[in-house]
């Protein structure tokens, strides 16, 4: 009886300790990535110097690392997007555009082939239809630009708290590993299984990703800037975020700019986007991200892009990382319940 009376109390505590953390959840998720990550430097850090200074010195790192380069960049996205969104709207751009398509010689052989099977494409639809793509897109990128933007104090708040979590995590992170394990009524093998496997995912989504997408969307930003496509800034930012997607990615920028420079007459260019799209993609697909990632994650990449993009809808643009980390967290238990438990339930 007494038991029972305690097991519905420290229900109703964990219930309102989960509610008082619930606002921090993303924040804590983060930090707990992020600590991760960057663990390795503050071990080589705490070898030379006392545990404190090796934290300080990590989150100061990070703070250089992460924050900067992002406070620049949302400012250059939040103009390039507002461009982009502008010259979706403008009526003389349009007239441009729709100037290139009509004396397309390229637009003229695709009207003749799709004339053999009775489809009309007039290169006014196709305008119209661009346009409508290019200012949605570029009122999209700007607003979401423009929410973080415009609630600077409320982004270096969540950040400066996420740098608290993180340096505490680094002087204690083991500590609370070993608290964690010893309340969790699974074997402790299988708990670090679990956190193994957590640790090498989000070290595969925000390392190897990140690495990956960077180089992407670097390598595409300059092409874009080499051939005078606009906004080189901001296309570049959106390939770096679709690299995160396996099987589609960049091609969702690239093959569109390829297509856009085969209209206008420029097949040389358009030929070069192309043969770059593959190129870079193959190379980061089949070379890079094989080398990095070795043999600690393995998941079918159409599970992985199915889990980005549901993590997407359902999180938000923090779903990138939540929905791997979710998909992690019911294969290692699938494989944990196939590998112990199975054979125990078929039994009974």
């Amino acid at each position: 009886m007494i038991f029972r009376y305690f097991v519905i109390i420290f229900l109703i505590t964990i219930f309102f300790v989960g509610k008082i953390l619930w606002p921090f959840f993303s924040i804590l998720i983060l930090g707990f990535v992020l600590t991760g990550i960057f663990y390795p430097i503050f071990s080589f850090f705490a070898r030379k110097t006392t545990p404190v200074v090796a934290s300080s010195i990590t989150c100061t790192l990070i703070f250089l690392v992460v924050f900067v380069p992002l406070v620049f960049l949302i400012g250059a996205l939040s103009k390039e997007a507002y461009s982009l969104y502008v010259a979706g709207t403008d009526a003389a751009m349009t007239k441009v555009f729709k100037e290139i398509l009509q004396n397309s010689q390229v637009m003229e052989h695709i009207q003749e082939i799709l004339a053999r099977y009775q489809i009309k494409l007039s290169a006014e639809h196709i305008n119209r239809n661009l346009s409508q793509i290019g200012s949605f897109v570029g009122l999209f990128l700007y607003e979401q630009v423009s929410s973080v933007a415009s609630n600077v104090l409320k982004f270096v708040v969540n950040f400066a708290f996420m740098l608290l979590v993180i340096f505490f995590l680094l002087i204690d992170g083991k500590k609370l590993i070993s608290f964690l394990i010893e309340l969790s009524p699974l074997p402790d093998d299988q708990d670090r299984k679990l956190m193994d496997k957590f640790r090498a995912m989000a070290s595969v989504v925000l390392v190897v990703n990140g690495i990956s997408g960077m180089i992407q969307g670097v390598l595409g930003g300059i092409a874009f800037a080499a051939f005078g496509l606009g906004a080189p800034l901001l296309w570049g930012f959106v390939m770096a975020i679709l690299a995160f997607f396996p099987i589609v990615g960049i091609a969702l920028v690239l093959i569109p700019a390829s297509l856009f420079l085969f209209l206008k007459g420029r097949i040389a260019a358009g030929i070069f986007f192309l043969l770059f799209y593959l190129i870079v993609s193959s190379v980061i697909e089949y070379i890079v991200k094989p080398k990095l990632v070795g043999d600690k994650v393995k998941i079918h990449t159409l599970l992985v892009f199915l889990a980005v993009l549901g993590g997407l809808k359902v999180f938000g643009i923090l779903g990138i990382i939540y929905g791997p980390l979710v998909i992690t967290a019911f294969l290692t238990l699938t494989d944990i319940y196939r590998s112990s438990y199975e054979t125990y339930i078929r039994d009974h």
